[in-house]
């Protein structure tokens, strides 16, 4: 770990060090201008930069034949910048600001409005909300966000509209039991064994934003009922830029990235290192009432755990993006990260009779240490037509991915003392590989208006769960293999997949539809001879989204998909996890995959100033893979085993409200409340059959204050129904300022984590026999100080000449 830090730390000092380039006063503007009716890029429209006060153009210029325009060498002030195109309403941008810090200005898609009769200016503003909200997707802007400095990927996800994070650092979408996590577009539980271990190391300084997906058009895999897409940052303007970091909190938590990109005319190469060390803390009570159905008795478990966890990582990237030719285009990206874990945890296990009389105490600890590594390979290669505009892509993804775990389990009653010690050591080793090739084809149709998208794709997935358990035998003094315990699970899967979908764009209308077809191979064994070997199985999924634009101000959509929650090796692995003995937990090799339709109609309305966007959602699924727990009572002990079920059917009626009011360009506030009602019918257990209403809310609030100062906060709610009971979550918050010095390079924020108290988690479950109640407490209440330093220098380009 010394070596890690060591590198780091050296790699800081070096990017540091570049405060000594000479900071050329010299800024970029760009953006792409299309019809605010169907998305057309709009060439030859006329876009004009102005100095602040002035009439009269500093400089023009017109939009390619992609509707992108660029403006170089600016220099630092603030702007307006004005977008005309004969038969649409002109355009404007006020306040377009470049400094030191913020050097290039992006303006996104400017969208024109098509309207003969009524040619008004339309002004809107630069600035980017931290929140974007749209007919299908939601958009977060990480670097808009305070808290987002200086943190991970699963710390800024806990902030996002439509995300909720579990204790373990599980992202997933609200209402939605599978939810997938894609990279630039590609799905990342390819890429490691353990998602969380991904996320909680993946800087954010390296993400560009968050997109939030609930009915993922053709092009993505079936898999899921809706994708989190984490978009990373590409390099900024031409010329070299970078940023670097150091972060550390109370609780013992430190966390140092550094991100570096240079630019020429036909490439770009970025890359980055993070390292992150975490220090967690949590304890946790549960009470079980065990019905005895035979003997007709009751009696009561009563359980007390602390625990402690020490976690460290490190995350390195690289990338090539290169235009070959105006025609050709190649890019290339790696990502390396590497984890180590250790824990120590201490259970006392209270046996309580039917009248509440402690009968016997056994005291548990449990020690483990693991580590993980995963290596991820992508490669894109594209060549797109000059004159039809249509775009061949040809991709591949490489990953090789690590983890070994040992852990020790010590067991010893102190009542009755007579009972037997025992001692367990438990050594698993994990492998996942796997490869991806997908060619994908784009083509503008009926003179550029429509487009046509096509594809195929080939994924092999092969994991390995290697696990060996022994027990130590006192009299021999030394560790027995347990036989029954120990085994090897080997998971091999094989999808090919096809796509079409056409995008139409019409006069305030906008229909895209889609069908994919998959076709999955899954096979497995197991060391003991078993071995499973799932017939080839076509799934089809259609898509089909309507929106519908009006007045310029509102929208109104409707969207139809089908999506697949396939039982992968974490599931279906039937490896016998009994580090507590009394709750034994294992996968089901019978599964069989869970479909899923689901619809949504959403309405949008969006003001100067704030945009309001009601969603009502429901689906329904058959099979639904879920955990269930079940207890079985023999000689007067409840052993409680906890599996996975196609446990029957589910329906699901979500409402969504989402809102942002920026009343001006230094104030912004936003809030979201997701209702789902679900609804489960199983002819697994009656028990199931239930009903239940999941909340989750959030309220944020960003202030820019003076004196270069900036101020956040966030507070999150949720509150989750299950098949067997709930999950209920307390009150979450954060809060940070920022104060910005050295013209705007150097930045220092302060953040509080949960200021009023330790985050509360707690469950209730219930079966035929048996009744669960389980709370527990992790120390997320923290303070964290952070420095971030960003360096520029950009390449000198000449100066456009002024218009007539």
């Amino acid at each position: 770990m010394k070596k890690y830090a060591f590198l780091i730390f050296s790699l800081l000092l070096g990017l540091v060090s570049l405060n000594g380039y000479a900071f050329t006063e010299k800024g970029v503007i760009t953006g792409k201008v299309v019809e605010e009716v169907g998305g057309l890029p709009i060439p030859s429209a006329v876009i004009a930069v102005y100095e602040t006060g002035s009439e009269h153009p500093l400089v023009t210029t017109a939009t390619d034949e992609n509707g992108i325009f660029k403006f170089n060498a600016l220099k630092y002030g603030t702007y307006k910048v004005k977008v005309s195109f004969v038969g649409f309403a002109s355009l404007t941008v006020n306040e377009v600001i470049l400094t030191e810090k913020d050097f290039e200005r992006n303006l996104g898609t400017l969208k024109l409005g098509s309207d003969q009769n009524n040619l008004s200016e339309v002004t809107i503003t630069a600035e980017k909300p931290v929140i974007e909200f749209s007919a299908d997707q939601i958009t977060y802007n990480v670097d808009k966000s305070i808290l987002a400095e200086g943190s991970t990927a699963t710390d800024i996800l806990k902030n996002v509209p439509m995300v909720q994070v579990d204790i373990d650092g599980n992202a997933s979408i609200s209402g939605k039991r599978a939810t997938r996590i894609f990279i630039d577009g590609k799905p990342s539980d390819y890429m490691t064994s353990n998602i969380a271990d991904l996320l909680n190391v993946l800087p954010s300084d390296a993400i560009e934003k968050i997109e939030v997906m609930t009915n993922p058009p053709a092009r993505y895999s079936g898999d899921g009922e809706g994708i989190i897409n984490i978009v990373m940052k590409k390099g900024f303007a031409i010329g070299f830029n970078g940023n670097a970091g150091i972060t550390a909190g109370l609780q013992g938590n430190t966390n140092m990235n550094s991100n570096a990109s240079y630019r020429s005319k036909n490439y770009s190469l970025s890359g980055g290192a993070a390292y992150r060390s975490n220090i967690g803390r949590s304890s946790s009570h549960s009470y079980r009432e065990n019905f005895d159905l035979v003997k007709d008795t009751t009696f009561y478990y009563d359980n007390y755990s602390n625990s402690k966890s020490n976690s460290n990582g490190g995350n390195f990237r690289a990338a090539l993006d290169w235009d070959i030719s105006p025609q050709q285009n190649f890019r290339v990206n790696t990502n390396f990260n590497t984890n180590s874990s250790s824990s120590r945890a201490g259970t006392d296990f209270n046996f309580l009779s039917e009248e509440l009389d402690l009968r016997r105490v056994r005291n548990q600890l449990s020690t483990g240490d693991g580590t993980s590594h995963n290596f991820v390979f992508n490669a894109d290669y594209s060549l797109k037509a000059t004159e039809s505009g249509e775009k061949l892509t040809l991709g591949l993804t490489f990953n090789n991915n690590d983890n070994d775990n040992l852990r020790l389990l010590d067991q010893h009653y102190t009542l009755p003392v007579t009972a037997k010690p025992s001692l367990r050591e438990n050594t698993t080793g994990i492998g996942n590989n796997g490869l991806t090739i997908n060619l994908d084809y784009d083509r503008p149709v009926f003179k550029k208006r429509d487009q046509l998208e096509a594809g195929i794709m080939y994924s092999y997935r092969k994991n390995n769960n290697d696990m060996l358990v022994r027990d130590f035998d006192f009299d021999a003094q030394q560790y027995v293999v347990a036989e029954k315990l120990t085994n090897e699970f080997l998971y091999n899967e094989g999808i090919l997949a096809g796509y079409a979908s056409y995008n139409y764009r019409g006069k305030g209308i906008g229909v895209k539809t889609g069908l994919r077809a998959e076709l999955t191979d899954v096979n497995f064994d197991l060391s003991t001879g078993s071995s499973y070997h799932i017939n080839p199985y076509l799934s089809l999924f259609p898509t089909i989204s309507v929106n519908h634009f009006f007045k310029k101000r509102y929208n109104i959509g409707a969207t139809y998909s089908v999506r697949i929650n396939r039982p992968r090796e974490n599931t279906l692995n039937p490896q016998i996890n009994d580090n507590d003995t009394l709750n034994v937990s294992y996968g089901n090799p019978d599964l069989i995959p869970a479909y899923t339709h689901q619809m949504d109609i959403s309405f949008g309305a969006f003001g100067e100033k704030w945009s309001f966007t009601p969603r009502l959602s429901y689906s329904t699924s058959n099979g639904v893979i879920e955990r269930y727990r079940a207890v079985s009572v023999v000689n007067g002990v409840a052993k409680s085993e906890t599996t996975f079920y196609n446990v029957g059917s589910n329906n699901i009626f979500g409402l969504f409200l989402i809102g942002n009011y920026r009343p001006n360009k230094k104030l912004s506030a936003n809030a979201n409340l997701t209702l789902t009602q679900s609804s489960y019918t199983s002819t697994l257990n009656s028990a199931l059959n239930r009903k239940g209403l999941s909340v989750r809310s959030a309220v944020g609030l960003s202030m820019q204050l003076p004196l270069k100062t900036a101020f956040e906060a966030n507070v999150n709610y949720a509150n989750n129904v299950n098949a067997q009971g709930r999950a209920k979550g307390s009150v979450s918050s954060a809060m940070a300022a920022r104060k910005m010095f050295l013209k705007n390079r150097l930045s220092t924020r302060i953040s509080l984590s949960d200021p009023f108290g330790k985050r509360n988690y707690t469950l209730f479950s219930e079966g035929s026999n048996f009744r669960l109640q389980s709370f527990s407490e992790s120390n997320t209440s923290n303070v964290t100080i952070s420095l971030n330093y960003r360096f520029t220098k950009i390449k000198k380009v000449p100066t456009p000449p002024k218009a007539d």
